[in-house]
């Protein structure tokens, strides 16, 4: 009887210490999760700063483009609106297609290209998005890690019972997006 008492004392600790080593993981990489995704929304709000004085540069060449800012304003307003994983990426979609229209615009226009504030606005913008591309990466990366873990063995028996009952989003273009725009928005002239 006293064999039983004590099997049944250490399956119990056991159990404690694999549903705490679980939960422990899972949390840490929720943490890790929502660390990232702060990263990638810092780095968007600061391309989204920037668009302003992107849009006014441009403007003083292309006065008669009035759509082409109109587009941009308003992605952006939405862009800077969005909330979660899957409305920010949706935003961002469309932000980078009307971005991709003001480049247009400004390649029609070499004293524009010349410009200092120019040159430098356009220095900030593949710095920026050299950092979003790495803090997404990174992002999805943990993303990848927290799915994992919360599907494996013997962690998906305590995920449920610890709060964590759904994967976290991916933040990645749309595959329709993606079909249409074959590399990223480039802001090198």
């Amino acid at each position: 009887m006293v064999i039983l008492v004590v099997v049944i004392i250490i399956l119990v600790l056991l159990f404690g210490i694999l549903f705490f080593y679980a939960y422990n993981g899972l949390v840490r990489l929720n943490q890790q999760a929502d660390e990232a995704w702060s990263d990638i929304t810092v780095q968007l709000k600061r391309r989204y700063d920037l668009i302003p004085n992107l849009v006014n540069t441009v403007k003083g060449y292309a006065a008669h483009e009035k759509s082409v800012f109109e587009d941009v304003t308003a992605a952006r307003t939405k862009a800077l609106a969005a909330n979660g994983v899957a409305e920010t990426a949706k935003a961002e979609n469309q932000f980078q297609s009307t971005l991709k229209s003001l480049f247009a615009v400004a390649e029609n226009y070499p004293d524009l290209k010349a410009t200092a504030n120019f040159q430098e606005l356009q220095n900030e913008l593949v710095d920026t998005e050299d950092k979003i591309q790495a803090a997404r990466r990174f992002y999805n990366g943990v993303v990848r890690d927290f799915n994992t873990k919360r599907r494996t063995f013997p962690t998906k028996f305590f995920a449920a019972r610890a709060g964590y009952t759904k994967d976290k989003e991916y933040f990645e273009l749309d595959e329709a997006e993606e079909a249409k725009v074959e590399e990223p928005v480039s802001v090198n002239f």
